[in-house]
């Protein structure tokens, strides 16, 4: 049976979006009551509160306690974080124990999570996943008395395939080798194109996990501007490989980590271009893909790639179960050989929730929570970030990413984010210092913070403690320069 008031809602949801994005209504309007506008549009109540809350939940509107809905001050206009400098040599990389300390303190539950690139579980559809795996488990009752070697669940793989379409990149299930999360799919990946001593080209900042994996295997990066709207500076990486010996891409064209960029298909094109001339494969992070928040799905850059150069990661990690761990890689040309190194390596994933995640993909469910997820997360991300720029120093620029759900910033030059690091768990928040999503320890006075835990007073206070804490930090660099 067709649901007509879900159409309905997201009609008139989107109506007064555009209304809002012409300035037809304007910051500070108040919108027509929900029994009024229920009238006028001859629709139900509900419909009008689903239509507002679709609305509030991508940033556009907010409720006021006893006074109604109204449209919420945009902050656009505040400047995004500006981009590093080129690099000319690659470096070591040595980020593991300070990204220990992060990870070890958000396994503190007292500790806001400010610091952590995950979706709180009361968004994602977990108890429904693991409804599926117990009933699995019932009815495949030998399912884990053996291993499941790669490639993976054929199940899974298939599901991957038939998601592929909606990519814009058809593949197959042969295509695909399931791994423990993206995490073994990005290690397998730099395994299958370099060794230790070799150089890795790489977003900067980058996700501190690639950094981590490159670190562990030996390697060095070499990192590359990147633009916290349009990702890494294809001209600087063009540059780079002209004069440095480097072995493999590693980009995130697809809300990139930290910055929450997004990558224009121009770009994607050019990079391949240029990664066909320099013959350099490209490893592509797509974790995030699925959380564009207008609902868009940027196709990968495999989708541009006539030869199978670029090794495609993903996962379920980000949009439904970190904890299942399940993830993939798409390797092309190198198929075989990360095949080899998996079977090495960890020879199979755990079996049950594979079948229980290709279950979910299979059912619709998937799609469905996408939908409610990119539309929360966009409100989260709107709300977290106009308290950014209310509670920190002047002169902080903010990113404005287009998915996902983290924020990059940039404080003034004399808030040390180590410090502010330190200072802010002493009161019990974790924060991401910026250093640890450079390979030469960039970002001083950087920090990415995550919008992904529910809004409302302790997330609020939290981020007020951290911009009074920056606050002082930049006031005593002040005094300093004064004296």
């Amino acid at each position: 049976m067709v649901d007509v008031d879900a159409f309905l809602y997201e009609q008139l949801a989107a109506e007064l979006g555009e209304a809002i994005e012409r300035g037809a209504l304007r910051p500070g309007d108040r919108l027509p009551s929900v029994r009024r506008l229920s009238e006028e549009r001859r629709v139900s109540v509900a419909t009008v509160l689903q239509a507002y809350m679709r609305l509030e939940n991508s940033g556009l509107i907010e409720v006021r306690p006893k006074s109604g809905h109204f449209v919420r001050k945009r902050t656009d206009a505040i400047a995004e974080p500006r981009p590093p400098r080129q690099c000319a040599t690659p470096a070591r990389v040595s980020v593991s124990d300070a990204v220990t300390r992060v990870l070890e303190a958000l396994r503190d539950p007292a500790l806001v999570p400010l610091g952590s690139a995950y979706v709180d579980p009361s968004m994602l559809p977990v108890a429904a996943l693991n409804r599926m795996l117990a009933q699995i488990a019932r009815e495949a009752s030998t399912a884990g008395a053996r291993y499941d070697a790669a490639p993976g669940v054929q199940t899974l793989r298939r599901q991957l395939a038939r998601r592929s379409v909606d990519w814009g990149v058809p593949m197959s299930e042969d295509d695909f080798v399931t791994t423990i999360g993206a995490t073994e799919g990005i290690t397998l990946a730099l395994r299958a194109v370099a060794r230790a001593g070799d150089v890795i080209a790489v977003e900067s900042p980058t996700y501190f996990g690639v950094l981590q994996a490159i670190e562990g295997l030996g390697m060095r990066a070499l990192e590359i501007p990147a633009h916290p709207r349009t990702g890494i500076d294809i001209d600087a990486l063009d540059e780079a490989l002209r004069s440095t010996p480097v072995k493999a891409i590693m980009v995130t064209p697809n809300v990139s980590n930290p910055l929450g960029s997004i990558m224009p298909d121009e770009a994607r094109e050019k990079l391949i271009k240029i990664a066909a001339r320099h013959d350099v494969p490209v490893i592509e992070d797509d974790v995030y893909g699925e959380l564009v928040f207008d609902g868009s799905r940027p196709r990968p850059l495999r989708a541009f790639d006539p030869d199978g150069r670029v090794l495609l990661v993903g996962s379920v990690s980000k949009t439904l179960a970190p904890g299942y761990r399940v993830g993939w890689i798409a390797a092309g040309r190198l198929h075989d050989t990360v095949l080899r190194l998996k079977y090495s390596q960890s020879l199979a994933n755990p079996t049950l929730t594979q079948m229980a995640v290709a279950e979910f993909l299979g059912s619709g469910g998937y799609d469905r929570h996408l939908r409610r997820l990119r539309s929360h997360l966009a409100g989260q991300v709107e709300r977290f970030r106009a308290a950014v720029i209310d509670a920190f120093p002047d002169g902080t620029r903010v990113s404005a990413p287009r998915g996902g759900f983290v924020l990059w910033i940039e404080m003034p030059a004399g808030v040390d984010a180590l410090t502010l690091q330190e200072r802010s768990r002493e009161r019990g928040v974790v924060i991401a210092p910026g250093p640890i999503f450079s390979a030469r320890n960039r970002f001083g006075n950087f920090i990415r913070i995550s919008c992904g835990m529910p809004w409302g007073p302790r997330a609020a206070d939290a981020v007020k403690l951290v911009g009074t804490l920056a606050h002082e930090l930049a006031g005593k660099r002040r005094g300093q320069r004064a004296a």
